[in-house]
């Protein structure tokens, strides 16, 4: 690689770094001061009622991988790509908008939440979370960092400030969601004004089908393998609400907003590195680089957490939470193995590897069947941290595997047009 790429590279790396940063800071910045306010009780449902947009997210990083990889493999179909990509994201967001609205007493339901207008509220979410996703994978794809910076920002930020602003006037859980859907509009804005003109490219249109159905077929593909990822990553905070009390579920949750700070750390490196890791030339390489990445900064998370656990509560949600501060480095370990696992699932959808997300759902399985079988916090915790290392392992293999296969060479499993 030229010494003026590598430069390039590395500051497109720091801006995204940045923003993600931002977003972070930002949106664990508001979920400390929710989990401040609302205190153990009702933030367990809050958190509950998070965990459950995460997976719901699924369709949003699914349409985002779908249009990072076919613009970043195919520059020169990037506007039959993009048209595509629109009316794909806008018919997915509503259709699971209107999906959860219906969902929404079975919601209130299943997380005890006893406010029947804040499930409606996951619906509402979900419609501009989806449609972000479509609009930052067609930035990411063409590799336009800087309108891709300032919208990962405004997934924050506005979060930040205006549920906040809600919070503390009434400090309930319906107030904190409602902050939440009127900041995830902002990024869909900045998405708007970003993709009014785009960036030309020289390459010339390929073969390769773009069609309505195909952009589907690749979509579902993705969408099985981040709904497990995602349902592995917060299957525990749900099923503490049944397993635990609700003091311990509330404490539990506490510790989770550790092991996100330190899933969601080294997000920069899978957006910068997932364009490389779709190129068979470059595929090696990005993982090697990628992976160390991502281990180097969960163990310097899990050593601080370690030694500064007093500071690192503080971030939990204060004394409220002092009943597991002796276990937040637990909690930072299983941060680092989910921040690993997402890598490899992100491989594995750049690779267009589809068999190998059996593995996840089979982890999920493992832990709901195993989980009645716990009755403490720590028990639970050292049940997911016991499954997780496990499906790390067994993910490893088809990522190595696949990972020098040459270009244009179909993956076994896969979305292979």
């Amino acid at each position: 690689m030229p010494e003026a790429t590598s430069k390039q590279a590395v500051t497109n790396g720091g801006v995204i770094a940045v923003a993600i940063g931002a977003m972070n800071v930002a949106t664990y910045g508001f979920t400390i001061i929710a989990a401040r306010a609302l205190g153990p009780d009702q933030y367990g449902a809050f958190a509950a009622v998070m965990n459950l947009l995460m997976v719901v997210s699924v369709a949003q990083l699914a349409l985002q991988a779908t249009a990072a990889r076919r613009i970043s493999s195919t520059p020169g179909d990037v506007s039959v790509i993009e048209a595509g990509i629109r009316r794909v994201t806008w018919l997915t967001a509503i259709v699971l908008g209107l999906s959860l609205a219906v969902a929404a007493p079975l919601v209130n339901h299943l997380l005890r939440l006893e406010s029947l207008l804040t499930a409606l509220l996951v619906g509402a979410i979900a419609v501009p979370l989806t449609v972000m996703g479509g609009q930052a994978g067609t930035l990411q794809g063409e590799r336009r960092w800087r309108p891709l910076a300032v919208l990962y920002a405004a997934a924050g930020v506005p979060r930040l400030a205006v549920g906040t602003a809600l919070i503390l006037w009434r400090p309930e859980e319906f107030t904190a969601i409602l902050g939440v859907f009127i900041g995830a509009l902002a990024p869909v804005a900045v998405g708007m004004v970003a993709l009014r003109h785009r960036a030309p490219h020289d390459a010339g249109p390929s073969d390769e089908d773009h069609g309505f159905r195909a952009l589907f077929r690749e979509l579902g593909h993705n969408s099985q393998a981040l709904l497990a990822f995602f349902a592995v990553t917060n299957v525990d905070v749900i099923l503490a609400r049944s397993v635990l009390d609700n003091a311990d579920s509330g404490l539990y949750a506490g510790g989770l907003i550790l092991t996100k700070a330190v899933l969601f750390l080294p997000q920069f490196v899978v957006v910068v590195a997932f364009p490389d890791m779709a190129d068979a030339n470059e595929r090696r390489r990005a993982l090697r680089l990628s992976l160390g990445a991502v281990a180097g900064l969960g163990v310097v998370g899990i050593a601080a957490t370690y030694v500064l656990s007093s500071f690192a509560l503080v971030f939990v949600g204060g004394d409220q939470y002092a009943a597991i501060e002796e276990r937040l480095w637990q909690f930072a370990i299983l941060g680092t193995l989910l921040s690993m696992i997402q890598l490899l699932v992100y491989a594995l959808i750049a690779q267009r590897g589809g068999r190998a997300t059996w593995l996840l759902w089979g982890a999920l399985v493992v832990i709901v069947a195993c989980s009645p079988l716990t009755g403490s916090i720590m028990s639970l915790l050292v049940l997911v941290l016991a499954v997780d290392t496990v499906l790390l392992v067994g993910l490893l293999v088809p990522v190595v595997f696949f990972g020098g296969r040459p270009a244009g060479e179909p993956v076994a499993g896969g979305a292979a047009e």
